[in-house]
């Protein structure tokens, strides 16, 4: 097992040769991480895989993927983008241009099941989606528009239960034991990388999603990411966060109201 002193090494080593901010990352999930990668990759120590970082700047890409969350599906949680169908898109539909940022988008899941949500309440046509990740491989997953087949069956079934209205198969074509998404989808979305620890506002939105990525952030990474949300949000958007995910006790609470009892949707009053 790597210890807590090997763990710090490890992380600013990468921060300082490659700019990737892992330090305030939760550390029982990065030592959960890092130990898998030690088995999977079989390094016989922890020595080895710190020169192989070092001296290997390709193998960044694997380590980074590995230490990165990405696990994910379309219309995940049904219920929330059900809420966001019902309370949310009402109200972005009365802005003249709609910008929407998902934060950790992984591999764009979540980011074409808001296009779909859009493009049925006739809203995609004045749209843009910013999808963003510190993980340039599952970026280019993403910007691909390419899916396993196999995982439509709980795709559709989660379409349903968020009350979609067509056919989910309407929205892609099957080639070869995968789907490929409607470019009418793709194009829409602008698939960028974004370092949440590290990097500035870029725009201004009426909505940001980043769910499922502040659990692994401990609370000072995470009041960051929160202030980066709010500076990047306009007054009277929304924020959306993880079910496991709050803005209780986070500096800009004050300013932010709770559109729903269960689905973690906040609204910017002031």
């Amino acid at each position: 097992m790597i210890s807590d002193e090997q763990i710090e090494l490890l992380l600013n080593d990468v921060l300082e040769l490659y700019g990737y901010d892992f330090t305030n990352y939760t550390k029982a999930s990065i030592k959960r991480r890092i130990n898998r990668i030690l088995a999977v990759d079989r390094f016989p120590s922890f020595a080895e895989l710190r020169y192989r970082l070092r001296n290997d700047k390709t193998y960044l890409n694997r380590f980074v993927e590995a230490i990165s969350v990405n696990v994910t599906e379309m219309f995940r949680d049904p219920q929330f983008f059900r809420i966001l169908k019902e309370k949310v898109l009402p109200h972005l539909a009365t802005y003249p241009y709609i910008r929407i940022w998902h934060a950790g988008c992984s591999t764009g899941e979540e980011v074409y099941s808001m296009a779909i949500l859009l493009k049925e309440a006739n809203l995609l046509h004045k749209s843009l989606l910013y999808a963003t990740d510190i993980n340039q491989e599952v970026l280019e997953k993403a910007r691909q528009g390419v899916f396993s087949l196999s995982n439509m069956k709980q795709y559709s079934e989660n379409y349903i239960l968020s009350g979609g209205i067509k056919a989910f198969s309407d929205y892609y074509i099957t080639t070869n034991g995968h789907v490929k998404f409607n470019e009418e989808l793709r194009r829409k979305i602008i698939f960028a990388m974004h370092n949440l620890v590290s990097d500035r506002s870029f725009n201004e939105f009426q909505l940001i999603l980043c769910r499922n990525v502040l659990i692994y952030f401990d609370k000072h990474l995470q009041d960051r990411a929160i202030g980066l949300f709010d500076e990047s949000l306009e007054t009277l958007g929304y924020l959306a966060l993880g079910a496991k995910e709050t803005l209780r006790f986070a500096p800009i609470e004050k300013n932010y109201k709770q559109i729903d009892g269960k689905e973690k949707i906040w609204r910017k009053m002031k």
